[in-house]
């Protein structure tokens, strides 16, 4: 199985709020692969964040993939409002409760679905559900709050994950999340995620397109 492009999906969550539409202009300009939208709901994760109708308003500045992260519960009632307002990616969390219908919710709306775990679930709790997947989530921090410091434990999900995804021929990306940096993307890549995300690396670099090329090139020699 050949490796997969590796990708860059820049977090809003870290991103100026008073000019967000500037924002995505410019990383669409710098490179960027998808757009990572964070929602909580200060109830599955103590932090509140967008909805539907600020992903609606941004749907049609850009054509990139809208890479929707929903940290709520319950989240079936709010598949569909997410769908309709532009997400490409509809990822939640395997420590909900009805995944397979979440799952075949997601896909009856025309998106593709991805799952999340958080640092402290075993990664085992994937495995009935990774052929119904489009990307996996690896969460290198605890969810709820930007600007953490990575975590290394993770990584070895990311290694069991490509392994079993590589064996099984699975069309399924896997994506990181949580206090990427130049310094510990490579490592990253090296385990077998091909999605990088990335928020205050990106966002405070000062150069968009620069430090999205660095991350690309990251993977180790």
């Amino acid at each position: 199985m050949q490796k997969r492009p590796i990708k860059i999906a820049p977090s809003l969550l870290a991103a100026d709020f008073s000019k967000l539409g500037h924002e995505i202009a410019m990383l669409e300009k710098a490179g960027a692969d998808w757009i990572h939208l964070d929602v909580m709901d200060g109830h599955f994760v103590p932090n509140l964040t967008m909805g539907p109708a600020l992903i609606r308003s941004l749907r049609s500045l850009t054509s990139l993939p809208f890479d929707t992260h929903l940290m709520i519960d319950p989240v079936l009632p709010f598949l569909d409002p997410f769908a309709k307002a532009g997400s490409d990616h509809i990822i939640v969390h395997v420590e909900l409760e009805g995944l397979t219908n979440l799952i075949k919710k997601i896909k009856e709306l025309g998106k593709k679905p991805g799952l999340a775990i958080k640092p402290g679930t075993p990664v085992d709790y994937l495995f009935p559900y990774l052929s119904d997947l489009s990307v996996i989530l690896v969460m290198t921090v605890e969810p709820g709050f930007g600007g953490q410091s990575f975590m290394d434990g993770p990584l070895d999900k990311i290694r069991t994950l490509s392994k079993i995804i590589q064996e099984k021929e699975l069309d399924v990306d896997i994506a990181v999340d949580g206090g990427i940096t130049l310094d510990n993307a490579p490592r990253v890549l090296e385990a077998g995620a091909n999605v990088l995300v990335a928020g205050t690396s990106i966002f405070q670099s000062g150069d968009y397109g620069q430090m999205i090329g660095a991350l690309k090139n990251a993977y180790p020699d």
